[in-house]
Protein backbone atom coordinates (compact mmCIF):
# COMPACT_ATOMS: atom_id res chain seq x y z
CA UNK A 1 0.00 0.00 0.00
CA UNK A 2 2.76 2.45 0.93
CA UNK A 3 4.74 1.54 -2.18
CA UNK A 4 1.73 2.21 -4.39
CA UNK A 5 1.12 5.59 -2.80
CA UNK A 6 4.79 6.45 -3.19
CA UNK A 7 4.63 5.66 -6.90
CA UNK A 8 1.67 8.03 -7.25
CA UNK A 9 3.51 10.76 -5.34
CA UNK A 10 1.14 10.59 -2.34
CA UNK A 11 3.63 9.19 0.17
CA UNK A 12 7.40 9.14 0.52
CA UNK A 13 9.17 6.07 -0.71
CA UNK A 14 10.68 3.85 1.98
CA UNK A 15 14.31 4.51 2.75
CA UNK A 16 16.72 2.08 1.21
CA UNK A 17 19.86 0.67 2.78
CA UNK A 18 21.93 2.94 0.50
CA UNK A 19 20.05 6.03 1.73
CA UNK A 20 20.59 4.97 5.33
CA UNK A 21 24.29 4.50 4.66
CA UNK A 22 24.52 7.97 3.06
CA UNK A 23 22.72 9.54 6.02
CA UNK A 24 25.02 7.83 8.46
CA UNK A 25 28.02 8.98 6.43
CA UNK A 26 26.81 12.57 6.39
CA UNK A 27 26.09 12.47 10.09
CA UNK A 28 29.69 11.73 10.95
CA UNK A 29 30.79 15.10 9.51
CA UNK A 30 34.13 16.17 8.17
CA UNK A 31 36.10 14.26 10.81
CA UNK A 32 35.16 10.91 9.27
CA UNK A 33 38.03 8.47 9.62
CA UNK A 34 40.24 10.97 11.49
CA UNK A 35 41.41 9.84 14.93
CA UNK A 36 40.33 12.10 17.73
CA UNK A 37 43.90 12.66 18.94
CA UNK A 38 44.81 14.25 15.61
CA UNK A 39 42.16 16.91 16.28
CA UNK A 40 42.66 17.46 19.99
CA UNK A 41 46.47 17.40 20.06
CA UNK A 42 46.98 20.46 17.78
CA UNK A 43 44.21 22.29 19.66
CA UNK A 44 45.84 21.48 23.00
CA UNK A 45 49.25 22.65 21.77
CA UNK A 46 47.75 25.90 20.47
CA UNK A 47 45.89 26.45 23.75
CA UNK A 48 49.08 25.80 25.71
CA UNK A 49 51.02 28.21 23.49
CA UNK A 50 48.32 30.85 24.07
CA UNK A 51 47.92 30.44 27.82
CA UNK A 52 51.60 30.28 28.87
CA UNK A 53 52.17 34.07 28.45
CA UNK A 54 49.04 34.78 30.50
CA UNK A 55 50.18 32.42 33.24
CA UNK A 56 53.63 34.00 33.23
CA UNK A 57 52.07 37.43 33.61
CA UNK A 58 49.85 36.25 36.49
CA UNK A 59 52.85 34.56 38.08
CA UNK A 60 54.88 37.77 38.27
CA UNK A 61 51.83 39.79 39.32
CA UNK A 62 50.81 37.51 42.22
CA UNK A 63 54.05 36.19 43.68
CA UNK A 64 56.12 38.28 46.15
CA UNK A 65 59.00 40.40 44.91
CA UNK A 66 62.27 38.46 44.74
CA UNK A 67 60.54 35.07 44.57
CA UNK A 68 61.61 32.59 41.86
CA UNK A 69 58.84 30.06 42.41
CA UNK A 70 56.95 28.79 39.37
CA UNK A 71 53.77 28.71 41.43
CA UNK A 72 52.32 32.00 42.76
CA UNK A 73 52.21 30.90 46.39
CA UNK A 74 51.93 32.60 48.76
CA UNK A 75 50.03 35.10 46.67
CA UNK A 76 50.32 38.81 47.25
CA UNK A 77 48.49 41.89 46.03
CA UNK A 78 51.32 44.32 46.67
CA UNK A 79 52.07 44.79 42.98
CA UNK A 80 48.45 45.65 42.20
CA UNK A 81 48.30 48.11 45.09
CA UNK A 82 51.54 49.70 43.93
CA UNK A 83 50.49 50.30 40.31
CA UNK A 84 46.94 51.33 41.24
CA UNK A 85 47.89 53.85 43.91
CA UNK A 86 51.53 54.86 43.44
CA UNK A 87 51.65 54.67 39.61
CA UNK A 88 48.21 56.29 39.07
CA UNK A 89 46.71 53.29 37.28
CA UNK A 90 43.35 54.16 38.79
CA UNK A 91 43.37 57.40 36.79
CA UNK A 92 44.73 55.62 33.69
CA UNK A 93 41.95 53.03 33.94
CA UNK A 94 39.29 55.75 34.19
CA UNK A 95 40.72 57.63 31.19
CA UNK A 96 40.91 54.45 29.10
CA UNK A 97 37.32 53.63 29.99
CA UNK A 98 36.16 57.12 28.93
CA UNK A 99 38.02 56.85 25.62
CA UNK A 100 36.82 53.29 24.96
CA UNK A 101 33.14 53.87 25.74
CA UNK A 102 33.04 57.20 23.89
CA UNK A 103 34.68 55.68 20.83
CA UNK A 104 32.25 52.77 21.00
CA UNK A 105 29.20 55.05 21.03
CA UNK A 106 30.43 57.45 18.36
CA UNK A 107 31.73 54.74 16.03
CA UNK A 108 28.55 52.66 16.28
CA UNK A 109 26.21 55.63 15.79
CA UNK A 110 28.02 57.09 12.76
CA UNK A 111 28.69 53.67 11.22
CA UNK A 112 25.00 52.79 11.60
CA UNK A 113 23.91 55.90 9.69
CA UNK A 114 26.58 55.50 7.01
CA UNK A 115 26.03 51.76 6.70
CA UNK A 116 22.30 52.24 6.18
CA UNK A 117 22.97 54.76 3.41
CA UNK A 118 25.37 52.38 1.68
CA UNK A 119 22.97 49.45 1.96
CA UNK A 120 19.68 51.12 1.01
CA UNK A 121 20.54 54.01 -1.35
CA UNK A 122 22.20 54.17 -4.74
CA UNK A 123 24.24 57.20 -5.74
CA UNK A 124 26.76 57.93 -8.47
CA UNK A 125 29.95 57.68 -6.44
CA UNK A 126 28.87 54.74 -4.31
CA UNK A 127 31.42 52.29 -5.76
CA UNK A 128 34.20 54.85 -5.55
CA UNK A 129 33.23 55.66 -1.98
CA UNK A 130 33.30 51.97 -1.01
CA UNK A 131 36.70 51.63 -2.69
CA UNK A 132 37.97 54.63 -0.72
CA UNK A 133 36.74 53.07 2.52
CA UNK A 134 38.59 49.85 1.75
CA UNK A 135 41.73 51.69 0.64
CA UNK A 136 41.82 53.69 3.86
CA UNK A 137 42.51 50.47 5.78
CA UNK A 138 45.97 50.32 4.19
CA UNK A 139 47.01 53.73 5.57
CA UNK A 140 49.01 53.44 8.82
CA UNK A 141 47.87 55.69 11.61
CA UNK A 142 51.42 56.99 12.06
CA UNK A 143 51.23 58.76 8.68
CA UNK A 144 48.33 60.87 9.95
CA UNK A 145 49.87 61.95 13.25
CA UNK A 146 51.33 65.24 12.02
CA UNK A 147 48.18 66.54 10.23
CA UNK A 148 45.98 65.37 13.10
CA UNK A 149 48.25 67.06 15.62
CA UNK A 150 48.02 70.34 13.66
CA UNK A 151 44.23 70.07 13.46
CA UNK A 152 43.81 69.41 17.17
CA UNK A 153 46.32 72.14 17.98
CA UNK A 154 44.28 74.69 16.02
CA UNK A 155 41.12 73.45 17.74
CA UNK A 156 42.87 73.69 21.14
CA UNK A 157 42.20 70.01 21.81
CA UNK A 158 45.76 68.89 22.55
CA UNK A 159 46.00 67.17 25.94
CA UNK A 160 42.28 66.44 25.81
CA UNK A 161 40.65 63.02 25.82
CA UNK A 162 38.31 64.32 23.12
CA UNK A 163 41.16 64.41 20.60
CA UNK A 164 41.90 60.73 21.18
CA UNK A 165 38.21 59.83 20.94
CA UNK A 166 37.83 61.68 17.62
CA UNK A 167 41.00 60.13 16.18
CA UNK A 168 39.97 56.62 17.24
CA UNK A 169 36.47 57.08 15.81
CA UNK A 170 37.74 58.36 12.47
CA UNK A 171 40.16 55.48 12.00
CA UNK A 172 37.60 52.82 12.96
CA UNK A 173 34.70 54.18 10.89
CA UNK A 174 35.59 52.78 7.44
CA UNK A 175 35.64 49.13 8.45
CA UNK A 176 32.68 49.59 10.81
CA UNK A 177 30.57 51.15 8.04
CA UNK A 178 31.38 48.29 5.68
CA UNK A 179 30.42 45.70 8.29
CA UNK A 180 27.20 47.46 9.28
CA UNK A 181 26.15 47.86 5.62
CA UNK A 182 26.61 44.11 5.18
CA UNK A 183 24.38 43.40 8.17
CA UNK A 184 21.68 45.76 6.87
CA UNK A 185 21.72 44.14 3.40
CA UNK A 186 20.82 40.85 5.07
CA UNK A 187 17.59 42.42 6.36
CA UNK A 188 14.90 42.19 3.62
CA UNK A 189 13.71 45.54 2.32
CA UNK A 190 10.19 44.12 2.27
CA UNK A 191 10.06 44.37 6.06
CA UNK A 192 10.59 48.13 5.88
CA UNK A 193 8.12 48.43 3.03
CA UNK A 194 5.45 46.72 5.11
CA UNK A 195 6.09 49.21 7.90
CA UNK A 196 5.81 52.09 5.42
CA UNK A 197 2.45 50.75 4.25
CA UNK A 198 1.30 50.66 7.89
CA UNK A 199 2.05 54.39 8.17
CA UNK A 200 5.60 54.42 9.58
CA UNK A 201 8.15 56.88 8.27
CA UNK A 202 11.59 55.70 7.21
CA UNK A 203 13.23 56.52 10.54
CA UNK A 204 10.46 54.94 12.60
CA UNK A 205 10.43 51.84 10.40
CA UNK A 206 14.18 51.56 10.75
CA UNK A 207 14.03 51.80 14.54
CA UNK A 208 11.08 49.40 14.85
CA UNK A 209 11.99 46.79 12.23
CA UNK A 210 15.63 46.93 11.17
CA UNK A 211 17.42 48.03 14.33
CA UNK A 212 16.33 45.06 16.51
CA UNK A 213 17.64 42.66 13.85
CA UNK A 214 21.01 44.44 13.82
CA UNK A 215 21.67 43.94 17.52
CA UNK A 216 24.27 41.14 17.09
CA UNK A 217 26.15 43.13 14.44
CA UNK A 218 26.06 46.35 16.46
CA UNK A 219 27.36 44.57 19.54
CA UNK A 220 30.22 43.01 17.58
CA UNK A 221 31.19 46.30 15.87
CA UNK A 222 30.92 48.28 19.10
CA UNK A 223 32.96 45.72 21.01
CA UNK A 224 35.74 45.75 18.45
CA UNK A 225 35.75 49.56 18.57
CA UNK A 226 36.06 49.47 22.35
CA UNK A 227 38.89 46.94 22.35
CA UNK A 228 40.82 48.82 19.67
CA UNK A 229 40.51 52.12 21.54
CA UNK A 230 41.42 50.46 24.83
CA UNK A 231 44.63 48.94 23.45
CA UNK A 232 45.74 51.75 21.14
CA UNK A 233 48.97 53.39 22.23
CA UNK A 234 49.98 55.83 19.50
CA UNK A 235 47.23 58.46 19.64
CA UNK A 236 47.26 58.69 23.45
CA UNK A 237 51.05 59.08 23.44
CA UNK A 238 51.02 61.89 20.86
CA UNK A 239 47.94 63.90 21.85
CA UNK A 240 48.05 63.61 25.66
CA UNK A 241 50.91 65.22 27.59
CA UNK A 242 49.91 65.43 31.27
CA UNK A 243 49.95 62.34 33.45
CA UNK A 244 46.38 62.77 34.66
CA UNK A 245 45.15 62.40 31.04
CA UNK A 246 47.15 59.31 30.08
CA UNK A 247 45.58 55.95 29.27
CA UNK A 248 46.62 52.45 30.35
CA UNK A 249 48.85 51.61 27.33
CA UNK A 250 50.90 54.78 27.94
CA UNK A 251 50.90 54.06 31.67
CA UNK A 252 52.37 50.61 31.03
CA UNK A 253 55.14 52.23 29.03
CA UNK A 254 56.07 54.43 32.00
CA UNK A 255 56.77 51.29 34.07
CA UNK A 256 59.70 50.43 31.81
CA UNK A 257 62.75 52.35 32.98
CA UNK A 258 65.98 52.96 31.11
CA UNK A 259 68.06 50.97 33.63
CA UNK A 260 65.62 48.54 35.24
CA UNK A 261 62.11 47.16 34.99
CA UNK A 262 59.80 46.36 37.89
CA UNK A 263 58.46 43.08 36.52
CA UNK A 264 55.92 42.65 39.29
CA UNK A 265 54.39 46.07 38.76
CA UNK A 266 54.51 45.68 34.97
CA UNK A 267 52.77 42.31 35.16
CA UNK A 268 50.11 43.68 37.51
CA UNK A 269 49.49 46.57 35.14
CA UNK A 270 49.20 44.10 32.27
CA UNK A 271 46.59 42.11 34.18
CA UNK A 272 44.59 45.28 34.87
CA UNK A 273 44.77 46.17 31.19
CA UNK A 274 43.80 42.67 30.03
CA UNK A 275 40.76 42.07 32.25
CA UNK A 276 38.30 44.38 30.38
CA UNK A 277 39.49 43.04 27.02
CA UNK A 278 38.99 39.43 28.12
CA UNK A 279 35.48 40.23 29.39
CA UNK A 280 34.55 42.01 26.14
CA UNK A 281 35.87 39.19 23.96
CA UNK A 282 33.99 36.63 26.03
CA UNK A 283 30.87 38.69 25.38
CA UNK A 284 31.67 38.96 21.66
CA UNK A 285 32.13 35.20 21.37
CA UNK A 286 28.62 34.58 22.61
CA UNK A 287 27.14 36.86 19.96
CA UNK A 288 29.44 35.73 17.15
CA UNK A 289 28.57 32.08 17.64
CA UNK A 290 24.85 32.28 18.38
CA UNK A 291 23.81 35.87 17.80
CA UNK A 292 24.34 36.47 14.09
CA UNK A 293 21.45 34.12 13.31
CA UNK A 294 19.11 36.26 15.46
CA UNK A 295 18.40 38.53 12.49
CA UNK A 296 17.05 35.72 10.35
CA UNK A 297 13.41 36.13 9.33
CA UNK A 298 10.83 33.50 8.64
CA UNK A 299 8.64 33.72 5.61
Amino acid sequence: MTTALAEKGLAPAPATALDAHKGKKRGRGIDQGVPRWQIYLPLALYLLFTLIPFYWMLLFALRPAGSTSLVPWPMTGEHFAKVWNERSFGIFFQNSMIVGVSSLVMTTAVALAGGYALARFDFKIKKAFMLALLASQFIPGALMLVPLFEIFKNLQMINSLGSVVIAETVFQLPLSMILISGFIRNVPVSLEEQAWVDGCGRFRAFCAVVLPLLRPGLIAVGSFAFVHSWNHFLFALMFLSSQDKQTIPVGLNTLIGSDSVDLGALAAGGVIAAVPVVIVFAFIQKWLITGFSAGAVKG
